[in-house]
């Protein structure tokens, strides 16, 4: 991943250093900056090591990266909600190999559409859990459902890109990914 400080200035958005998130709204004393450093508070209490956990890795992943578009290349955004269109409305069991295949299905998509992006909702109603939530968090199953619920409401705050996303996830299943299983 790009320094996230000179993807956010090409996507022309100064990040400031104090206050909450500027994207999440969470209430953090360095903005930003302490949004990135406590995004693995509670992660570390889960097994992922454990297949049936590795969702949650992901889940987590995806939110924090839609709460945060303005850090992010505009292509990752289809890449992470479309993933969350595929955990949680496909029920696809994600794993470590389906990451690169969607990914690949993904460069074929945007060669036909280089000019298609998917508008992020306003900064901070993305969702209302951040990572702000997790530093309180004291058990695996704790974090687990928290992070359920992050991926559902910042699945559900992009919702007006699922009409995209969702044909995307179609034919990705439908092809490649039907292939690489």
């Amino acid at each position: 991943m790009q320094d996230f400080i000179a993807q956010a200035s090409k996507n022309g958005v100064l990040l400031s250093e104090t206050g909450p998130c500027q994207c999440c709204g969470a209430d953090f004393e360095q903005g930003i900056f302490d949004c990135m450093h406590h995004y693995q508070y509670g992660l570390e209490l889960i097994d992922f090591s454990q297949a049936e956990n590795l969702i949650f890795r992901f889940l987590s992943v995806d939110a924090h990266a839609l709460q945060h578009p303005e850090i992010h290349g505009r292509w990752s955004n289809h890449f992470h909600l479309t993933r969350l269109n595929l955990m949680l409305e496909k029920k696809i069991r994600w794993d470590y190999q389906s990451s690169p295949v969607l990914s690949n299905y993904l460069n074929a998509y945007k060669a036909d559409r280089p000019n298609e992006i998917l508008i992020p909702p306003a900064p901070m109603y993305r969702g209302n859990i951040t990572t702000k939530d997790f530093v309180a968090v004291s058990s695996a199953e704790a974090c687990m459902h928290l992070i359920k619920q992050w991926a559902g409401q910042v699945y559900v705050a992009w919702q007006d890109n699922h009409a995209l996303v969702s044909p995307i996830a179609d034919g990705f299943l439908s092809t490649k990914y039907k292939a690489q299983k």
